[in-house]
């Protein structure tokens, strides 16, 4: 929600983006955190054990094909499963509560908006050593690895969005990624609605 941020000359823009996710992401972690998080939320015994047997199986089918032959992936999420965009959003908020929002409120940052594996980062240049926090952010987790973009001319692009630091605001445009037809880069409305949404409201 970037109309409600006040506004600093000394503001800027940085996005963090984890490189390859979904197979980055070690699975015998993820199992513990689903067990951890069924634990705490008191989920009785035998629906526990089903939630955990039924991740660990749809885990485990983790194949592949390339160029005629199977093979087995042996760690991570698998690529394409509609699975693992739910198995990976329950990692990655894990980490969040138990890593990134310390390391965010440790270097006084003044706001930020995930949106699956892209971190836009807005804070106070006076009060905020970016690249300290970069680092600190491939740290805290040695399977998970961040690059780092930023702002450049008042502005950066932040999935299909371009966000501007105008004199006294913020706003936000449609990024057109090169020559490519405009209806090509939204995808579906919902989606790019709930991103929107998430800026702007």
């Amino acid at each position: 929600m970037t109309s409600n941020i006040p506004y600093d000359h000394n503001l800027r823009l940085s996005s963090f983006d984890i490189s390859n996710t979904y197979t980055n992401i070690r699975t015998h972690e993820l199992l513990s955190i689903i067990d951890t998080a069924c634990d705490n939320n008191v989920v009785e015994e035998r629906l526990k054990r089903d939630i955990f047997n039924l991740s660990k199986t749809i885990i485990d089918q983790n194949y592949f094909q390339f160029e005629g032959l199977t093979y087995k992936q042996n760690d991570g999420l698998a690529m394409g499963a509609p699975t693992s965009s739910i198995f990976s959003e329950f990692y990655l908020q894990h980490q969040e509560n138990s890593k990134i929002y310390d390391l965010l409120r440790n270097h006084n940052v003044v706001r930020n908006f995930r949106y699956v594996d892209d971190i836009l980062i807005i804070y106070n240049e006076i009060t905020t050593d970016i690249e300290d926090l970069f680092h600190r952010f491939n740290s805290f987790n040695p399977n998970l690895k961040f690059t780092l973009e930023k702002g450049a001319r008042r502005r950066i692009h932040f999935l299909d969005l371009t966000i501007h630091r105008e004199h006294n605001k913020f706003s936000i445009d449609i990024y057109l990624h090169g020559r490519h037809h405009p209806e090509r880069l939204m995808p579906p409305r919902r989606t790019k609605t709930s991103c929107d949404t998430l800026l702007v409201q």
